[in-house]
């Protein structure tokens, strides 16, 4: 490391956690001079009593009823269209992005969106493409996450699938960050099993990614390896008892941990989930978890060491081997499926695949540089 440290930074947002917070939504809008919010949020949550209590707590304030949840599980420009239309026809000021990723990172992308005439591919997170957007009309954003994976809500991208190619692309731009963020553990007393645990190692899996990453970012990855300790202490317990809301509250925290951590960037297990996820529609935590043990094999050469450190940090005996066994533990106690064939996936798409995960924007944070013959041994040993 040279003496000419420089970095540009820029830290996240007003967040309010806490159980029964929700009830601060309404003022939270306000506090944005949000008049008449557009709740975006996906289908499956649409009619479940978190999402009717939030939008009867809108109406109560005086802020109006409206919805729109036209929302794929992989988001896609489609999505955003339709809900970019419902913004505009309903006369709307700003966004309550609701849900787990797709509905955080719908309601964001039709906010930002609202300002703008070009496609939206123009603003994909490339070089200084986020300087193309017009500012005008860019709508604020309260966000509530429902479920503890993504840390979307404190993130300054979306990704959206293109419905043609079945590429997610991440766009990017500084206003995407929401104004202020309401992290109840409450709303996500109700997540099934799987989700827990999909989206737990989701967060897992951006904490390691950007904590293993080899750029510099020492705050970032500080960040990282708290984030690691508190998914180690919680995730069982919120898997195991749903309503633990310690275990609930700290796995939210746990979640925006991870995505600001990955300001720092992230690596191998993310360029090889986005183009499955793209390609066959699977859980995106739990696939980061399947593929989890592989890439850190592929990269232990690199991260040896620096793995050592964040295992003596979690209690962890035995360094890097001691922290392979604790993630296989964790993800056989989690219900993780070991390999991809047992999620259900055939390996007779792997040049594709491997083709689509080079050039995914997470692979250039990995610590070994991503070719793509190394990728596709490296997809071969996922099966």
């Amino acid at each position: 490391m040279s003496s000419n440290i420089t970095a540009n930074w820029s830290y996240p947002t007003s967040v309010k956690l806490g159980r029964g917070r929700i009830k601060e939504l309404a003022d939270a809008c306000k506090s944005l001079g949000i008049n008449k919010p557009l709740l975006v949020t996906d289908r499956g949550l649409a009619s479940m009593a978190i999402t009717k209590n939030a939008l009867d707590i809108l109406e109560d304030a005086g802020l109006g009823r409206a919805i729109f949840a036209d929302v794929d599980p992989n988001p896609n420009e489609k999505n955003l269209e339709a809900g970019v239309k419902a913004f505009k026809d309903g006369g709307h000021d700003g966004v309550v992005a609701f849900g787990g990723g797709s509905g955080l990172d719908l309601g964001k992308c039709v906010a930002f969106m609202a300002g703008q005439t070009r496609p939206v591919w123009d603003f994909e997170d490339i070089g200084n493409w986020w300087t193309r957007a017009s500012l005008e009309g860019i709508a604020p954003i309260v966000a509530v996450p429902t479920t503890a994976g993504t840390g979307s809500e404190v993130g300054r991208a979306s990704v959206i699938t293109n419905s043609v190619t079945h590429v997610k692309k991440i766009i990017f731009h500084p206003k995407f960050l929401p104004g202020v963020v309401i992290s109840d553990p409450e709303l996500t007393v109700g997540m099934p099993k799987i989700i827990t645990a999909g989206t737990g190692m989701d967060a897992f899996a951006h904490c390691l990614e950007a904590y293993s990453s080899p750029f510099y970012h020492p705050m970032s990855a500080g960040i990282a390896l708290e984030g690691m300790r508190l998914v180690k202490e919680f995730l069982p317990r919120a898997y195991r008892e749903g309503t633990d809301l310690e275990a609930r509250a700290n796995m939210m925290s746990a979640a925006a941990m991870g995505a600001v951590a990955f300001q720092k960037g992230l690596g191998a297990i993310h360029a090889l989930s986005h183009p499955i996820g793209a390609v066959y529609n699977t859980h995106h935590g739990m696939t980061n978890a399947v593929v989890m043990p592989a890439v850190l094999r592929f990269n232990r050469k690199v991260i040896e060491e620096k793995i050592g450190r964040a295992a003596a940090y979690l209690g962890i005996s035995g360094g890097f081997d001691g922290f392979y066994d604790y993630v296989l533990k964790l993800r056989s106690d989690l219900g993780v499926p070991e390999t991809l064939t047992a999620m259900g996936i055939a390996a007779d798409r792997i040049d594709e695949l491997s083709a689509m995960a080079i050039e995914d924007p997470s692979a250039g944070g990995n610590p070994v540089a991503m070719t793509l013959e190394n990728t596709k041994a490296l997809f071969r040993d996922c099966f």
